[in-house]
């Protein structure tokens, strides 16, 4: 069994899409949840992935989390592991990836960021989003884990008291054995090591020369690689019974993330005269919030019940996001708890409208989006499905009633993934 630790949601699901589409038995829990939840599954899975949603906080709650969930893998019989991390690194990555080392007693780890299918490549140790360095990248601005640095060694370094080394490109080229044999040599002096990856090629290499290494770390890419090289993935087929789509009525989606791709995405939907709504930031400050909440809530029910799908987006213009991080601050809340108290509202107006239309098939773009909108769900665990796009699937949730989802990392997929997605929700 493959055991996975990933520190968000979206996160998660990515990874597990890497083994359910080559029919592996994939499910994603709460880490909090999985011993409750698991028992629900008529099968074992054959790769658990514990979500911990620890990637904004405190540096010792994030190990405690990791430290436990790596511990519940060991006994749930996992004999492999993966530590599951954003794709450009924010977060809590060395004390995560330290917790996994504790739990286990080992003293290596491979870390592998690269994921050339969603443009993002390492040379040389410096790290590369859409071609460029991932501090002159989008994520310069994060709004919590700004990222102002490219050499993926040195943001390692500064999180761990492990050492960290590097192979670069030109070691992975020669082919599998030099590269094992690089691995045997760093592995008695260093703790972590790092690995260039400029295309798919280089992860093939990579997931051939590590199938004696026992832990993993890193963007969800390598575990594409390694599934398709696996012997030992399941032939048989497990079936999933869909919850029935509700035709009759629209489709909801939902998005907090203030990414540019999923800007991008929402523009799309309104070029093909979509309904979009927006949730005003600064209005949901000012104004009494259940009347908001009521007020686009009623809008989406009214909508979806005459058969129309409708797009709910945040505030997504600088200047609006501006003067809402302004206003909050003046409030006395910070960043962190702004971007909390939107994600909750999000969740409650979706709350809502599944309680009050009976849909049951759902869109939601953004890490902490999803999070909310699954713990106000009630959403614990779930059994990954299909793929969608690249690290973007669709999954069943192993709630009562049951629910076919699509999460999204805000930074994922194409201009046109949410009309690719709602057909996909639609069955079509």
């Amino acid at each position: 069994m493959i055991g996975v630790v990933a520190d968000d949601i979206t996160g998660a699901n990515d990874i597990g899409i890497m083994f359910a589409k080559l029919d592996y038995l994939t499910a994603v829990f709460s880490h909090d949840d999985f011993q409750s939840v698991a028992k629900k599954l008529e099968e074992q899975p054959e790769v658990i992935i514990l979500e911990t949603n620890s990637r904004f906080d405190h540096p010792e709650a994030a190990y405690e989390k990791v430290f436990k969930a790596t511990k519940d893998l060991q006994h749930a019989g996992a004999d492999r592991f993966y530590n599951k991390t954003c794709s450009v690194f924010r977060g809590n990555i060395g004390v995560e990836f330290d917790a996994m080392l504790d739990a286990l007693e080992e003293e290596f780890a491979v870390v592998v960021l690269g994921f050339p299918k969603n443009e993002r490549k390492t040379l040389n140790g410096i790290h590369f989003v859409h071609g460029k360095k991932l501090e002159n990248s989008e994520f310069r601005n994060d709004p919590m884990h700004p990222m102002d640095q490219s050499n993926l060694v040195d943001i390692l370094q500064s999180q761990t008291k492990r050492k960290v080394s590097l192979i670069h490109h030109d070691v992975i080229k020669k082919g599998k054995d030099a590269l094992k044999l690089q691995l045997v040599s760093l592995k008695k002096e260093y703790q972590y090591v790092l690995l260039d990856v400029m295309d798919q090629n280089d992860l093939r290499t990579i997931a051939s020369a590590v199938d004696d290494v026992r832990v993993l770390c890193g963007s969800s890419a390598l575990a594409e690689e390694l599934s398709i090289a696996s012997e030992s993935k399941n032939t048989s087929k497990h079936l999933d019974i869909l919850p029935p789509f509700v035709n009759d009525k629209g489709l909801f989606s939902v998005a907090g993330s203030l990414m540019p791709q999923t800007i991008e995405q929402i523009q799309y939907m309104k070029n093909k005269g979509s309904i979009v709504l927006e949730l005003d930031t600064l209005d949901l400050l000012e104004r009494n919030r259940e009347q908001v909440i009521q007020e686009l809530a009623s809008k989406v029910i009214r909508n979806l019940n005459e058969g129309s799908d409708v797009f709910l987006h945040t505030s997504n213009d600088a200047k609006t996001v501006q003067q809402t991080k302004d206003l909050a601050l003046n409030k006395g809340i910070s960043n962190k708890e702004i971007s909390q108290f939107v994600s909750s509202t999000i969740a409650e107006i979706t709350d809502l409208i599944l309680k009050n239309t009976g849909q049951n098939r759902l869109l939601v773009a953004g890490g902490d989006t999803s999070a909310a909108v699954c713990s106000k769900l009630g959403i614990r665990g779930m059994r990954v499905w299909k793929e969608i796009g690249p690290g973007l699937p669709s999954c069943i949730s192993l709630s009562e009633p049951p629910l076919l989802l699509v999460l999204k990392s805000g930074s994922f997929g194409k201009p046109n993934f949410f009309e690719q997605a709602i057909a996909h929700l639609k069955g079509q």
